[in-house]
This record gives structure tokens, C-alpha cells and sequence, in this order.
């Protein structure tokens, strides 16, 4: 191998160096053809030039090598892994296939092979990588969770190498990975010296000026601060030996990226941090004897030295809802110098450390659902049970069984139940997508809308502007947001329908010479049987209700009225009211529903938003029930309605008579003046016809306003009672509300 032109002179030695040292660590777990085979491999590889350097310009053996010590020396993977990593370039640059891999050295090592360059194809569909969803794909592709930890090793060194690359936006993208999702990976794995140097190359790459100014000033007080350590221990451990306690503690100086998060989250400098010593001290106790000791050794430590009561966290008492139980305590050290002192028992300790993740949450890093946190923390238990390392191999990642990622062309990754169907990734992507949704591609492949979607799909929907929402869409979508859109513009175009539908009818009636009369036409439709209009019309429009025999009922129905009529005795002359003009030109030749509250058979109420009273322009608007409400034309809703649902709009003017009272609300503005009230109470009990119902004032600073309810007839009697209170001294403003 060290003949290969691939390899620069200076690699070339390294070379030889990596493969002794690999040779040391992993000899016995070698099978004794697999280095010759092996070095066939990556030999042919590199002569029929099948291998290429990465954006940092590293050798893939290289890195393949160090990688494969990473896993070996740090992580304790054996066999499979090793050859794995230095074997997956091969399948990939396609020299050689996954069952020529299979065949010289085992199904294994193809899997691990396999789940490798799967998630190597989930990079290069470019996804978020901030997204959560990533994290979650990212696991559930590596079927055999020894993948993740080789990707962790693999950006461990990479991240080693590329301090002076020239390629920064390469570089800053890595660093980004390895904080966001390498780093936490990492800790849940237990592996906290490589999950700290990932997240203090990633500062260093990120956050140059901050991350060389943390680790000068640490730089300066080493060797200070190593013997304060020493220093501050000696004289604990000794009074804790004194009163029996069995123990062991744990000095440490935090890490450059813990230190910079803390500086960000207080906002001060390094000689601000607390906590930049922290000890721990755990204790050797029985289950009965816990709370005791720990409370014995915070006494003792208290007494030695000043604690700082704000920085008291008592978590032996009520243990946070994780689980995780500790005292933590901050004391004044020698030279003033603060200290952060956490002290619990090796039960706690183990839960802390390993139950549940509750050390993970506890420390900040985001979680993923409990299956993932329990299936990570299986994980690092066989890791440090180094004399089964079988166990390893019997972890399979069976976490998303309810979920699926899904990616669009661009590389947007999206999260969707199980069963999930291309139809609802169209309206998971935008309702308009949705609703013109004809079909989409799948990895190339064209499939229809009730096609399930697979983890890992690349899906292009396609549309069309004359495809609309069907009823039987809402038999095969399983996500609310699409069932809920769907039937929502099942609605609208039902009501469009029926709109379309009673025009069709009106046309009929003027070709026929027909008379068209809505309260008629109202007693036909309830006589047919249907309970809502809109339901009458739908049914026309579907063609299922014929339009002549709608146009024969009504004339029936109109005969018979008309007959009825004919025994009805004449009004008198006293009771007749002359219409108004503007009625009279409301009445030509338009449709205009009649407000009149002894009309049979028209389902129709007073608007609440706005109380219209007689006299009040007016429109009707058809509900989704089939009633008609009645607004003021000035009505705050009227615009909106005349906009969205324009087709449900219905003209409507007032009956010839007075239909009874209406109530009425008035808002009163003026000075607080002694007996306001009742001046205004005053002129309303005066009023004939005018009741009033509730008065409600409140002041402030000298002013007074309130709602006044009354019970009136018309327009006219409003508009004279309104006037009336305008004159009463005081009163700033009388308004309608």
C-alpha cells in the first residue's frame, strides 16, 4: 500500500503507523484472511483510482483508519465495525458490491456497510439539519445502531483535521453538524470525552475569538488551579473519612464550550462563572442511610465552607420529575473563589447517569421521544459491558414503527404518521397543493394520491388547476390537517353548488313565466321534505331532484295559496302602510327576501353582531345550516361576508308593517356630572313605546361611559331617542353599538 501514488510521502509513513496500531488493537477479533483481503480492497480501490479525497482534501484510507482506531480505542467495537468502516468507500465509489462484501467477509460486515451508505444517501438529499425530524431519520436509517456510533468516531477526527482548511463554508457546516447533532449523540451515548471535544472543536470553528479567549484565561491558571482543586479537597475528604463516610470524589475544571454557554446564559466574562471548580462526591450509602448522609456531608462541607444559599439546589427532598436526585451546593473556597459541590450516593449517581436520560435532560440537551432515549441508553450499557460485546449485535432500531420522513425535491424533510398517504404530504406541504393534488412521483415513479408513503421517500406532488377535493378522498387521508381541509371545501363547493343550483331554478321560473316567490318556494322545500335549503339546492345541482318537478310543486303550492287568499277577508284601510320608494325599487325585478315575523316557513333570525331593527338596510346571509341571518348593511362582518362568501349573500328588505320591538344597544360618553344617570333614565321612561332593559356606567377621572339596552320599534324611534339624549348637558356622545 505505501507504493500507491493516492498517497502523498508525508501519508504514507502515517499510514504505517495506523495499520500497526490498528493490527495492536484489533488483531484478535481479525479473522486471518481478513487483512489480506482487506488490502486487496482498498489496494485495487486506490490503483483503478476509484477512491477520491473529500472537500477537506483528506485521504478516505486515512480517515477510514483513524475512524476505525476511534471506534476500536474509544468506543470498543470490534470485527464488523472495523472492517465496516474500512471497507464502505469501496461499495460506495462502486469498486466492488455490497455482495462481494458479504461473500469475503461476512453478512455482518455488509449490514453495517449497508446502514452506512444509506445514511450517506440521507446527506446527500441535503435536509435541514436543525431539523429534529433529521435526528429522528438519521437514527431510525441506521438499522444496526453501531452505525451511529462509527458517524460519530468519523466526525471526531474529521473534526481533528480541518483547523486550516482553506474550504471555511465546508468547515462551518461540519462545526454546525457536530454541535446540533453529533455532540448530544454523543453524551446520550455516554461517550462524554468525545461528546466535549466535539463541542469544543465546534466553538473553536464557530466561535474562534471566544473559544481561544476561554482557553488562555485557563491556560494561565492551570497549574493554579489544579492545586486549588487539590487544595480544596484535602481538608473535605478528610473530615468526611473522620465521620465514617464512605466515598469517592471527582474534581474537574468545565469544558471551554460549558464555560462560554454559561457566560452566554449570565452574561459575564470567565472570572464571572461560579462554578468553573466543580467536585463531586459520591456516597457509598444504604438505601435508608441516603438523605442522612448526604445531608451529614453538606453539613460538613458547610461548616468548612460559606455556602451561597441562592445557589442551593435541593433535589434529595423533591427529585425533579426525571428522577435525578442530588444536593448541589455553590461555597466559598480559598481565595474567594466560588465552588460548585454536588453530592449523592451511587444510587443516585446511577440514575443520574443512566436512568431514563434523566442526566441528558438535566443537562440541557434535547430529547427525543422516550424510545429513542431508552433504546441510546441500552446502547451505552452494553458498550461499557466490554465482556458481551454480542449484545451489540442484537440491537435493531425498531423506534418509528408510527412514523415516516418523507423528503420533497428541494431536500425539505417532512414528519408523518404511519400510513400516511400522498395526499396527506400534499396538505401536510399546503392546503392549495392539497385540493389540486393529482398524484405525485416517488423516487422517480409515478404513483396515485392513495398511495402509502415509506421512510426516506423523495416525493414530487403533482397538481392540476382542475383537479377539486372528492368525497371519497376523506376514505383513505389519516392526518386531521387533510380530512379537515377536505371537508371544509366539500362545504364551500356544496354552497357554491347550491348557489349555481338556485340561479339554474330562477332561470326556469322566468322561461316558464312563473312568478318567482321565496316563501313560497320556502313551503315547496319543506314539503318535499329536505330540512335545509342548501340541501334542496345540492340535490338539484346533483341531479338527483328534478327541476320540473320542483317547477309543478311550486305551481300547486302557489294555486293553493293564491286560494287561500280568496277566503281571506280584505285589510282595512286603516292597516294598510304605504311601502317606501326605496322598497318599491327594491320590489322590480331582483329576488328580495321579506323581513316579516309572521312569515310561516322561512327560517330566519336577527343577526347578534350587529341587531338589525326595522327600518336598518339590511341583507341576508345563508348559514351553513340552511337559515338565513339578517345583518345591517353596516355591519362590522359585512365586508368579510361580501368577500369570502359572496354567493351566500341574499338581498332582504323590512315588511310593509312593524313586526314588533327590537333590543337595541347604545354607547353614552360625557363628564361625570352629580345625577347623569338619571337624567338619562329619565328620558327614556318618558318615551312611549321605549322600554329600557339594563344600563350599565362606569367612570373615571371625571368622565363617565356606558351601554344602555332598550327595547324600540323602528329606526325612526332610535334615531329621536338618540337626539334626545344628545341634549342632556354633559353628554359628549351618543353611538349605536
Amino acid at each position: 500500500m505505501e507504493n500507491l501514488f493516492f498517497f502523498r510521502p508525508e501519508e504514507q509513513t502515517h499510514l504505517k503507523d495506523l495499520y500497526r496500531s490498528l493490527l495492536r488493537l484489533s488483531g484478535k477479533v481479525l479473522k486471518p484472511d481478513d487483512c489480506a483481503n482487506l488490502k486487496n480492497y482498498l489496494v485495487q480501490a486506490g490503483l483503478n483510482n476509484f477512491l477520491k479525497r473529500d472537500v477537506f482534501d483528506l485521504n478516505p484510507i486515512i480517515t477510514d483508519m483513524e475512524t476505525s482506531l476511534i471506534v476500536a480505542q474509544e468506543i470498543g467495537l470490534t470485527r464488523a465495525a472495523i472492517l465496516g468502516v474500512m471497507l464502505h468507500s469501496c461499495v460506495r465509489s462502486n469498486y466492488c458490491t455490497p455482495k462481494d462484501v458479504e461473500r469475503d467477509f461476512g453478512e455482518d460486515v455488509a449490514g453495517i456497510i449497508h446502514g452506512l451508505n444509506r445514511i450517506q444517501e440521507l446527506y446527500d438529499k441535503n435536509p435541514s439539519i436543525e431539523s429534529e425530524n433529521f435526528r429522528s431519520l438519521l437514527l431510525s436509517f441506521a438499522e444496526d445502531m453501531r452505525v451511529i456510533l462509527i458517524m460519530i468516531a468519523n466526525r471526531v477526527y474529521i473534526m481533528r483535521q480541518i483547523k486550516d482548511t482553506p474550504n471555511k463554508e465546508a468547515m462551518q457546516k461540519v462545526a454546525q453538524e457536530s454541535a446540533y447533532l453529533y455532540a448530544p449523540l454523543a453524551h446520550k451515548l455516554g461517550l462524554y470525552r468525545l461528546k466535549s471535544e466535539l463541542e469544543d472543536l465546534s466553538l473553536k470553528y464557530l466561535e474562534h475569538d471566544a473559544y481561544y479567549h476561554i482557553k488562555d484565561k485557563l491556560n494561565e491558571t492551570k497549574k493554579s488551579r489544579d492545586a486549588y482543586i487539590e487544595n480544596f479537597i484535602g481538608p473535605i475528604q478528610k473530615k468526611l473519612e473522620d465521620a465514617g463516610l464512605k466515598f469517592h470524589m471527582k474534581g474537574r475544571t468545565k469544558s471551554i464550550h460549558s464555560i462560554w454557554q454559561k457566560m452566554k446564559r449570565q452574561k459575564c466574562g470567565v472570572d464571572g462563572i461560579y462554578d468553573l471548580f466543580a467536585i463531586r462526591i459520591i456516597l457509598d450509602s444504604k438505601p435508608e442511610r441516603e438523605k442522612m448522609e448526604c445531608w451529614q456531608a453538606y453539613s460538613i462541607i458547610t461548616d468548612m465552607y460559606q455556602p451561597n444559599p441562592k445557589r442551593l439546589r435541593d433535589w434529595l427532598s423533591i427529585p425533579k420529575s426525571n428522577g435525578y436526585e442530588s444536593l448541589h451546593i455553590t461555597v466559598l473556597g480559598p481565595e474567594n473563589k466560588w465552588v460548585e459541590v454536588q453530592i449523592r450516593t451511587e444510587r443516585m449517581d446511577e440514575i443520574a447517569e443512566r436512568g431514563l436520560a434523566a442526566h441528558w435532560r438535566y443537562k440541557g440537551i434535547k430529547g427525543g421521544e422516550a424510545g429513542v432515549d431508552e433504546w441510546l441508553n441500552s446502547i451505552r450499557n452494553a458498550l461499557e459491558n466490554n465482556d458481551d460485546m454480542k449484545l451489540m449485535d442484537q440491537f435493531k432500531m425498531e423506534l418509528y414503527e408510527d412514523e415516516v420522513f418523507v423528503f420533497t425535491p428541494k431536500g425539505d424533510l417532512f414528519k408523518l404518521p404511519k400510513g400516511a398517504t400522498v395526499l396527506d404530504f400534499a396538505y401536510a406541504i399546503h392546503t392549495n397543493v392539497g385540493e389540486h393534488c393529482i398524484g405525485a412521483r416517488i423516487n422517480d415513479k409515478n404513483v396515485q394520491v392513495r398511495q402509502q408513503l415509506s421512510s426516506g421517500d423523495q416525493v414530487e406532488i403533482l397538481t392540476s388547476s382542475n383537479q377539486t377535493p372528492k368525497q371519497d378522498w376523506l376514505n383513505f387521508v389519516i392526518t386531521g390537517k387533510a380530512r379537515t381541509k377536505i371537508r371544509q371545501a366539500l362545504k364551500e363547493m356544496q354552497a357554491r353548488q347550491a348557489a349555481y343550483a338556485k340561479e339554474v331554478l330562477e332561470r326556469k321560473f322566468k322561461n316558464r313565466k312563473i312568478e318567482y316567490d321565496e316563501p313560497t318556494m320556502m313551503h315547496v322545500i319543506k314539503k318535499m321534505g329536505f330540512k335545509y335549503v342548501t340541501d334542496f339546492y345540492n340535490s338539484l345541482a346533483n341531479e338527483t331532484l328534478d327541476v320540473n318537478s320542483v317547477l309543478d310543486k311550486y305551481t300547486e303550492m302557489q294555486k293553493y295559496m293564491n286560494g287561500m287568499a280568496d277566503h281571506t277577508p280584505a285589510p282595512s284601510a286603516q292597516e294598510f302602510n304605504m311601502q317606501s320608494e326605496a322598497e318599491m325599487k327594491t320590489q322590480g325585478h331582483d329576488d328580495v327576501l321579506v323581513i316579516d315575523q309572521n312569515l310561516k316557513g322561512l327560517d330566519f333570525t336577527l343577526a347578534k353582531c350587529c341587531h338589525p331593527i326595522y327600518g336598518d338596510d339590511v341583507f341576508g346571509f345563508v348559514t351553513v345550516n340552511g337559515g338565513i341571518k339578517i345583518h345591517r348593511c353596516d355591519c362590522p362582518n359585512a365586508e368579510q361576508m361580501r368577500t369570502k362568501f359572496g354567493y351566500r349573500i341574499v338581498k332582504a328588505r323590512w315588511a310593509g308593517k312593524r313586526g314588533g320591538q327590537y333590543p337595541i344597544t347604545l354607547r353614552v360618553v360625557g363628564n361625570d356630572d352629580l345625577g347623569i344617570v338619571n337624567n338619562i333614565t329619565s328620558i327614556i321612561s318618558k318615551e312611549e313605546k321605549i322600554s329600557l332593559r339594563s344600563i350599565s356606567i362606569d367612570s373615571h377621572d371625571g368622565l363617565f361611559s356606558g351601554n344602555i339596552t332598550v327595547q324600540l320599534d323602528d329606526t325612526v324611534k332610535l334615531e329621536q331617542l338618540i337626539k334626545k339624549l344628545k341634549t342632556i348637558k354633559g353628554v359628549k356622545m351618543v353611538s349605536r353599538n
